[in-house]
């Protein structure tokens, strides 16, 4: 093998420089040549493909985002848009492909790889719902933002007496508004792994008002049903008494951008390396991830059919720190 290229794709996370740095240093420390794809499978559809060099990746590691671009293609998910990006880099003699992305991303590293082409994904998304890795690169960047924002919104809520709902990302996991609401106090989280009565929430926000506390947060995550705009309606059409005055906060994408912390930077270096001596050491087909701390490789077959769980057992934990 002598070249090989990378890409990034799906939603960025923080720490995907990182990941493509460690990819372009491991690939030139093993003597190959190292290709960037940019805007991920379109990019890669339309033949935008660069070489890279250690230079070329010097200083982007503290960087947010990712330098090479991420866009959604329609066109990947046929036969015909796969078959085009397959002709681009054997046109370049490009033998092998890096994937850096989630669960979409990784669904079309599989497509790839069932094609014949060598392919090796890299675990990343702050959604940390893709199986194969215990936690996935951005992560511990989005659960710090999330706290920041918490924290904050703790101070003036306690201010004006009020309860915040407090909407953070995650699709249809529910991981970051568990971990962020336990790590961050909260009265109450409502997740998308056990669906909540809006009524319910609302008697806890009251019984945290007549316990004396001076603020509720609420921690909802963006694919809970309801959401956290959905309780505010429910509140505000059946009149619920809550003690509290309330306001909503939308986190959105702002949990996405920022500078990657230590651990996404590390886990990043780690697996964009790991993913490059699997391809030297003969092995595609597969996405590198971590397993109590140790990197592991799992068959894209199994990732792409996977479920992650989410520990439940923790939301009780949860009610019981918010005394």
């Amino acid at each position: 093998m002598k070249r090989i290229a990378v890409l990034t794709s799906g939603g960025d996370a923080p720490g995907m420089n990182a990941a493509i740095r460690a990819v372009v240093r491991t690939g030139l420390e093993n003597g190959l040549d190292v290709y960037g794809v940019e805007h991920g499978f379109a990019g890669l559809i339309a033949g935008n493909l660069s070489p890279l060099g250690a230079r070329d990746v010097g200083g982007i590691m503290q960087k947010g985002g990712t330098v090479l671009g991420s866009a959604r293609c329609p066109e990947f998910k046929t036969e015909e848009g796969r078959l085009k990006a397959m002709r681009e880099l054997n046109g370049r003699g490009i033998e092998a492909l890096v994937v850096i992305g989630g669960n979409g991303s990784q669904t079309g590293a599989h497509a790839l790889a069932e094609m014949g082409y060598p392919v090796v994904g890299v675990a990343s998304t702050i959604d940390n719902d893709l199986y194969g890795s215990e936690v996935t690169i951005g992560v511990d960047t989005a659960l710090n933002i999330a706290l920041e924002a918490i924290d904050r919104l703790k101070v003036t809520a306690s201010s004006h007496q009020r309860a915040m709902l407090v909407e953070v990302m995650g699709r249809n996991c529910g991981y970051l508004a568990l971990m962020a609401g336990i790590a961050g106090g909260a009265e109450a989280v409502v997740i998308p792994e056990c669906p909540a009565d809006p009524e319910e929430i609302a008697r806890e926000i009251r019984r945290a008002y007549e316990r004396g506390k001076p603020h509720a947060i609420v921690v909802v995550a963006e694919g809970a049903k309801p959401n956290a705009q959905g309780f505010a309606d429910y509140v505000r059409e059946q009149g619920a008494r809550l003690g509290f005055e309330l306001r909503v906060t939308i986190l959105g994408y702002m949990q996405r951008g920022g500078t990657p912390t230590y651990a996404d930077r590390m886990l990043a270096t780690r697996l964009g390396a790991a993913a490059v001596e699997q391809l030297v050491g003969g092995r595609s087909g597969v996405l590198v991830g971590t397993w109590k701390c140790e990197i592991i490789a799992t068959p894209l077959g199994e990732v792409v059919a996977g479920v992650k769980p989410l520990d439940t057992k923790l939301l009780e934990l949860a009610r019981v720190m918010a005394r």
